[in-house]
Order: structure tokens, then sequence, then C-alpha cells
């Protein structure tokens, strides 16, 4: 079997997502562009967890993620809602479970949970939360995990829909293990040579914990992987072939110009006929 069907990703059709990047906009800019995105057929609206731009003016405009995941659950009515990807590092572990619990009810059961362990300084520093090491974070997350299940399996009423958790990261023997004990959906950002090799190591975590690969969605980033005209049909087919079924576009302020979006979903389009 190959890594493609091992993912389980080649039996799922073709999602596309848009990471709403929230830097140098006004909020309604923000909501246009969401609202485009679901007119143009898009899947899931993702927003980053950051409280800083990262392109351009880096203490330019900005919007909080969960906030603005809750507005977008009343103004959308169709598309997955969540964050790519919520650090825990920035919110008590019980309340980020509270939090996409209410925004899951909000969206009337649209809502996704994408997790991570952080990594811009900045983000940590200005707001008063340690950064650490690398290890030290991801000791974080891992400890962060079993407690948002656990308010989850908790919490009154409960979630709205099914809530899938999303871990996002690369790294080989801490995240790509909580993958393979907790995700439903793993984030990657990588080339497809580095994700085949990743896959690799996710199905040996897999085996280790007695987790059939197939019930993870594999998802990737891939407006920095290529964003050019051709990039669907070229970069499409070759992830596609790895097991990838979700494919992120990202769009930033002020402006959010969808038109990489719209090819990508021409190009899922007619995939999944």
């Amino acid at each position: 079997m190959n890594a493609g069907m091992n993912a389980g990703g080649t039996g799922r059709p073709v999602r596309i997502g848009l990471q709403v990047q929230p830097e140098h906009a006004d909020y309604a800019a923000i909501r246009r562009a969401a609202a485009e995105a679901e007119e143009l057929g898009a899947d899931v609206i993702f927003v980053w967890d950051h409280f800083f731009p990262l392109t351009g003016d880096l203490d330019g405009k900005h919007f909080e993620c969960w906030t603005v995941l809750a507005a977008l659950a009343e103004s959308t009515s169709r598309v997955q809602l969540g964050p790519l990807v919520s650090c825990v590092g920035y919110r008590n572990p019980d309340l980020i479970a509270d939090m996409a619990r209410t925004v899951d009810h909000i969206s009337g059961g649209r809502a996704l949970l994408g997790l991570g362990s952080g990594w811009y300084e900045k983000d940590f520093t200005a707001y008063g939360y340690p950064f650490g090491t690398d290890g030290e974070r991801l000791r974080g997350l891992a400890a962060a995990l079993p407690r948002i299940k656990s308010r989850l399996s908790r919490l009154n009423p409960a979630p709205a829909g099914r809530l899938p958790l999303m871990l996002g990261g690369g790294g080989e023997k801490r995240t790509l293990r909580m993958v393979a004990e907790h995700a439903d959906i793993w984030h990657a950002f990588q080339d497809p040579a580095t994700l085949r090799h990743k896959l690799s190591v996710l199905h040996r975590h897999c085996a280790d914990v007695g987790r059939d690969p197939a019930q993870i969605e594999v998802a990737t980033s891939v407006s920095g992987l290529a964003a050019h005209e051709g990039a669907p049909r070229e970069l499409g087919p070759e992830l596609r072939e790895l097991g990838v079924s979700l494919f992120i576009v990202g769009a930033g302020g002020p402006d959010f110009d969808l038109g990489t979006l719209r090819r990508w979903i021409a190009w899922r389009d007619a995939v999944n006929g």
C-alpha cells in the first residue's frame, strides 16, 4: 500500500481551505473575504492565531483569532471554521476547549479545533507569556491535549458537532506522535519529498499506538509552496498521490486577493467530478 493510501487521503474527496491572515485590514474586509470564499465554494475558513502581522509593518493592523472566528461563525452559513492553529501557550487549555465549543454552537456545528505549540516569539513576549524552548512548548502542547479533551467531555452543553481536532507541525519524535495519538487532521507545511518522509514517520507512530493512519486526514498549506497559475495542476496531483485531501491557501490584508483560491477550487471540482 503506498503512502497516499496509508494516509487515507486518496479515499477522501479533495477539500480546499482558506487561511484568513487578519493583518493590515479592517474587520469589514476580513468579513467580506470570508463571505466571498464561502460563495466561491471553499470548504474551510481558517484564521491564524497571532497577535501581530507577520509581513509588512510588524506593528500594523491586526485582529485576534478566536474573536474573529466567533464573528465569522455568525456571518457564514456553510463553511467549516477553525484556527490554523491555536497556540496552547496563549490560553488556559480548559478555556480553549470552552471557546471552541462556543464557536461550534454559534456556527451550528461547523467548528474544528486546530492546535499547536506556537513559534513566533513576539506573540509570547509582547503579551506576557513565557516563550521557553521548543521542547518546553511541545511539552506544554502534550500536557494541554488531555485537559482539552477532558473539558470538552464535561461541558454543558456538549459541542454541537463533531469538533474534529487538528494538530499542526512536523516534529518527528514528539509532534507526530501526538498526531498519531490524538488528531483527526494533521496539518503539514512541507514540499512533497519532505511530506513523503514525514508520512512514513507518522505511520510508524500510528503502528506503535495501534491507530489506523487512514483515520487521520492530511492537510497542507500550498501558497508557500507554489502560488503561480499552474500550481494546482502541477502540485495538486503530487500531493494528492501522497494522501493530502485538504489543500489550504493563504490570503492577507488589506485586499485579500482570492485568485489563488479560485484556481484551487476549480482544480478540486475537476478532481472530485
